[in-house]
């Protein structure tokens, strides 16, 4: 028996254990910023299967380590989710871990923290097929992804120290490689005017008429936005707004709009910035345009924040970790995997976008039910990504 067939069977093996451990994970609630009970069940797994060492950061993050060699690995799942919004929407308890027809339910199920199940049991794999090498495997739960991607792992490189040259993302993809995604930034326009009361409004200045043009113009420039034929084309909306008024028979003297803007190869902070201040409306309105920050405090209580600018990142199509994907991908499905890209914005906004580390994306699920109250996840699915995740280290 092959080597591809030893960690296919391996895999298999495992499945009762995968999918116990991923119901349990289901039924443990971790939204962002209150991880800390998942990170105690997560590490007693790690423990159990045999990981060399497991660590808590200060930031809340969970690392397991496997090996002892020179290059390192870094397998990703974020292990927060958003809420449930309203429950009456749910046709099952999103956290009871239901398990029917092979497949797992409930919140967190596709996006993204049941890869936590496929990477632990990819380490027994490993460990019992005696498939170390010259490597060390970093197995990360991170935190707080949902609130602000990229963030847990700019603290593991950054402030605890980990220096992967390589990067896994498990984030769902269909059993797909992907090998990047556009970025993203959050920014805000402020106008300002002078109030006075409503039944003479000509006395004063509105903020929210100014704001108006404004509006309509950023909905224009949407259209005009930039284009690449592999990672899609530069998007700008405005998802929210607001005013400051005294009364409502008062003219508002500021008004504020919040937007989204999703980057294509590049865009970049300075250049998305400089095309919102160059609008005439904004010119005429002399409006504010700022980046928002991110401010929080993590589980474990630390303090935590950045700039909300989130890099695009793209690796070649050539690059030798695509080609070990695709080697592990044989592996895994018996077949070749697609290789594309995500829609959504990943934790490798950090890895790649801002560090440069070489990164791809490999996970179970598909990312069209992430954030629904349909999530599932196929128990194949964990079990082909353990085969994948135990397989990958023996190409790089």
């Amino acid at each position: 028996m092959d080597k591809a067939e030893l960690i296919r069977k391996a895999a298999g093996k495992y499945k009762k254990d995968i999918v116990a451990f991923a119901r349990d994970i289901v039924r443990t609630p971790s939204f962002s910023c209150q991880e800390g009970k998942l990170v105690g069940l997560i590490k007693k797994e790690m423990i159990k299967v045999g990981f060399d060492k497991v660590k808590i950061d200060a930031m809340g993050n969970i690392i397991g380590f496997l090996g002892h060699g020179r290059k390192k690995i870094m397998m990703d799942a974020h292990i927060d989710t958003v809420g449930i919004g309203d429950p009456k929407a749910w046709k099952i308890d999103p956290f009871a871990g239901l398990y029917k027809n092979d497949t797992i339910y409930g919140r967190g199920a596709t996006d993204q923290k049941l890869s936590m199940a496929s990477m632990v049991y990819a380490g027994k794999i490993i460990k019992e097929l005696k498939l170390e090498g010259d490597y060390t495997l970093m197995v990360t739960g991170s935190v707080m992804e949902e609130d602000c991607d990229g963030l847990p792992i700019l603290h593991m490189v950054k402030k605890e120290g980990l220096k992967p040259d390589f990067v896994v993302i498990t984030e769902p993809t269909d059993l797909k490689v992907y090998r990047g995604h556009r970025g993203r930034m959050e920014m805000k326009v402020v106008t300002k005017g002078r109030s006075c009361h409503a039944s003479a409004p000509e006395r004063g200045d509105n903020a929210v008429v100014k704001m108006s043009d404004i509006v309509k113009e950023i909905t224009a420039l949407n259209k005009k936005l930039k284009n690449d034929k592999f990672i899609g084309k530069g998007t700008v909306a405005v998802t929210s707004i607001e005013c400051k008024t005294p009364s409502l028979n008062a003219v508002p003297d500021e008004c504020t709009i919040y937007l989204d803007r999703r980057l294509t190869i590049g865009e970049t902070l300075k250049s998305s910035v400089a095309e919102i201040q160059r609008l005439p409306s904004v010119k005429r309105a002399k409006a504010k345009v700022e980046v928002l920050q991110y401010e929080a405090v993590a589980w474990t209580g630390l303090k935590v924040g950045q700039e909300k600018y989130f890099p695009t990142w793209v690796l070649p199509r050539d690059h030798k970790l695509v080609k070990a994907g695709e080697a592990a991908g044989m592996v895994a499905l018996k077949k070749a995997p697609v290789v594309d890209k995500w829609v959504f914005s990943t934790n490798g906004v950090a890895s790649a976008g801002r560090l440069g580390i070489p990164t791809i994306g490999f996970g179970p699920g598909n990312e069209v039910y992430a954030h629904t109250v349909n999530e599932f996840m196929p128990a194949e699915d964990l079990v082909k990504a353990a085969a994948f995740y135990a397989a990958l280290p023996q190409y790089l």
